[in-house]
């Protein structure tokens, strides 16, 4: 069972930088992911993670210029570096997660961070680890359980006074592991992606 202490190295090395979207989609093949996000599909191509940070930096405009998809196992891990969409945007949350679910871990550190899970094209549960009792969705009580474990506690009222605030998205990732049964580890960033520049959403 993975705790925040596994995700750790985020805290010690951030490859991601200071925005991006993590999100891991059940079932569909990395094509179909990116097809859902909206990519324009003249732009797929095999890239490593470095090259896929690169792209979407030298194309990023509000959100990520270039993302990138990845099958582990089960599920597809959808990387946005830069970006924030899949985690905030409800139109392009339930054109992904039709038929399927989602989990999503967005760091953003001049807005907000969040934590979505979504199933069958509905928003099930979203938070601001940083205010873990604000819940919303169809079943905002559906992950307590898993929260109170990883340490985000879902009935506290300030949730930045009472933990170390680098430890959210740590737990974060150990929330989405308990849905998923994935590690978010570096080594999977050795990965090569299968990436594309979003279309406007």
């Amino acid at each position: 069972m993975r705790t925040p202490e596994d995700f750790h190295w985020l805290r010690r090395h951030e490859p991601l930088d200071d925005i991006y979207c993590v999100s891991f989609v059940r079932g569909l093949s990395p094509r179909e992911v990116l097809r859902r996000f909206g990519v324009d599909e003249s732009t797929l191509e095999e890239v490593t993670f470095d090259e896929l940070s690169v792209r979407s930096a030298e194309n990023a405009e509000d959100a990520a210029g270039f993302v990138g998809a990845v099958r582990i196992g089960e599920w597809t891990m959808l990387v946005e570096p830069g970006g924030w969409q899949l985690a905030v945007v409800a139109e392009l949350g339930a054109r992904v997660s039709a038929g399927t679910e989602v989990v999503s871990v967005c760091r953003h550190d001049y807005a907000a961070d969040s934590f979505t899970y979504l199933a069958g094209g509905e928003l099930v549960t979203h938070f601001d680890p940083m205010a873990p009792n604000a819940r919303s969705g169809g079943d905002p009580d559906r992950l307590v359980a898993w929260m109170r474990e990883v340490g985000l506690d879902p009935d506290s009222d300030d949730a930045a006074q009472d933990a170390d605030l680098t430890l959210r998205i740590p737990a974060c990732f150990a929330l989405a592991s308990r849905i998923t049964g994935l590690p978010f580890t570096p080594d999977l960033l050795e990965l090569r992606f299968l990436g594309a520049e979003p279309l406007d959403q």
